[in-house]
Formats: C-alpha cells, structure tokens, sequence
C-alpha cells in the first residue's frame, strides 16, 4: 500500500495544529496573542481548523499600544467578529496617562511600557497559563533560540539558558503557580511558507501589507505611511511613494518597503528576491537599548 506523502506546507499544518491542540489539553488558561499581522492571521486560520466544528475554545488577546494603524484595529474588529472568537484587548492605560510616545521617550522606553509590560501586565492580569503567539525562528536571531514550548518565569521573564528539551515533538506544559509559556506553532514556518500558506488557504490579511501609492515620509533608509501619531521631524517633507508594509507594528516605529507588489502572487515573486529581513524597518529591533534579546528577556513575546 502507497503511503501518502504529505506537502510541505500541509506537513507544517499538522505540526501546527499538533502543538495547537496538546496546548488546549495541557494548560488550564491559553490565550492566542493576536497582533493582526500575516503570522497572527495564519494562527488564528490554523486554531479553527484544529478545533472545527467547534470555535476556537481560548480567547484571541490583543495588546493595543494605541499606536497601531487604523486599518489593523478596522480589520480586528470586523474579522474576529465574523468567526465569533473572543476577542479581548489590554492598554497600558498608566504610561498612556502619563503621557508614554516614541518621540520623547525613545523608540526602546516607549516599546518597554506600552508593549512588553503591556504584555506582562495583559497575561498576569487574564491569569493565563499559555500565550500562543506566532513568532517564527526564521525572523530574528534571538527567536531563533526559542523552544516551541518556552518557559518564562513569574515576571514572565526569558532566560534562553533556562529552557527544557523537547525530543520527538514532545512538549512539557507543566508550570508552578504565577510561571506561563509561551508558544510558538509556527516555529518552523519562514516567511515564504507563510504567504503560500496564505494564498493556499486564502486567508485575509490587513490591505496594508500591498502595495499602492502612499503618503510618506522618508526618515532615513525608513519608508514611514503618514498615518495616526505620526509626527513630522523638523525639514521633512511629505511625498507620494508605491510601497507596502512587510511586517506590521506601531506607526512611528514601522517603515515600508518600496513595493509594486498589490497581490499575494506578486508578494511571492517579490519575496523570493529579497535577502533582507522582514523586520530590518522595525526600528526596535535595531536601537541597542531596545535589542529584541535584551526585550524578551524583558518579557516581550
């Protein structure tokens, strides 16, 4: 008898789904960390298929800095009411009061309040136990050293040295009081897979990530869209540009791409070109301060 041989984007489903479905029996409280970008979406398409007919039995968790596009929360709101998941949404509303903005704090202080304690505060204050997320180890070199299931402490702080095998796809959920994981099912994923994954399934996406022309302004090697809580720095100049985002976060810290690409297949075709990566416009990724290693550490996801 011939055994069917999985494809590879269909073998990466089943492994995602796997580890989708040994979180639900193994914590008490998961939650699925929803940033509204391409990977979230993925995850969210691969939690209802895991738990079909049923809905997705966690709730989706979005930490709003308050920063985000308008066209994401737009795009929240509207796609997690169509599938009825449970979407719930945490603010550091302290440091907004207080006045917390990238442009007097710093790109690295503002992400450290209104992200990662946003964060932190978001999962102690639900009690969760599990946060789903979809971080790739292809993204970053720092995330490249996390485990499916990673263990953070009660401050929900990472230490990569402190991290337990997992041999066999064999993931241990167990944890003592205040200490969660988090969890990654698209660890084995890369950027490609997940636009295939996303022409395949045909899963929506926040319009922002094709490309049209925009109103930009060019702060450095940055593509910055005018948008919400965009400031003008002093002799910029605002000036129409085609392009795209290719990885989403708040407005002031987020640049686009140069882009002509306006459909999934052209995204493709792009993409295979490209030896850069998603998130060299994310400016918190590259200020020393604010390293994503030093953030993680931190507690950011």
């Amino acid at each position: 008898m011939t055994v069917p041989v999985l494809s590879h984007l269909r073998a990466l489903e089943a492994e995602s789904i796997h580890i989708l479905r040994e979180t639900a029996s193994q914590f008490r409280k998961p939650v699925l960390l929803y940033s509204i970008g391409k990977d979230s979406s993925c995850l969210v398409h691969l939690a209802r298929k895991a738990f079909f007919p049923g809905k997705i039995p966690f709730p989706l968790l979005h930490i709003d800095t308050t920063y985000e596009y308008p066209e994401m929360i737009e795009f929240r709101d509207r796609f997690t009411k169509e599938i009825g998941a449970d979407l719930r949404v945490y603010t550091n509303d302290k440091a907004i009061q207080e006045g917390a903005n990238p442009y007097d704090l710093g790109t690295a202080k503002c992400c450290h309040l209104l992200r990662t304690r946003g964060l932190v505060e978001g999962l102690q204050e639900g009690g969760y136990d599990a946060a789903i997320g979809g971080a790739r180890r292809d993204e970053e070199k720092s995330r490249a050293k996390e485990r499916v299931f990673s263990f953070r402490d009660r401050e929900g702080r990472w230490d990569p040295r402190n991290q337990r095998p997992e041999l066999w796809n064999l993931y241990n959920g167990k944890v003592d009081p205040g200490e969660s994981i988090r969890v990654f099912p698209l660890s084995n994923w890369t950027e490609m897979d997940i636009w295939r994954y996303i022409e395949l399934e045909a899963i929506p996406i926040v319009p922002l990530y094709f490309a049209q022309p925009r109103q930009v302004v060019l702060r450095g090697p940055t593509v910055i869209p005018l948008e919400t809580n965009v400031k003008l720095l002093p002799g910029e100049q605002p000036q129409t540009v085609t392009c795209r985002m290719r990885s989403l976060g708040c407005t002031p810290c987020s640049g686009a791409i140069r882009s002509e690409a306006d459909t999934i297949g052209k995204i493709i075709d792009e993409l295979a070109a490209f030896r850069r990566s998603e998130r060299e416009n994310r400016v918190i990724d590259h200020d020393q301060d604010g390293s994503m290693e030093i953030k993680k550490r931190e507690g950011y996801f």
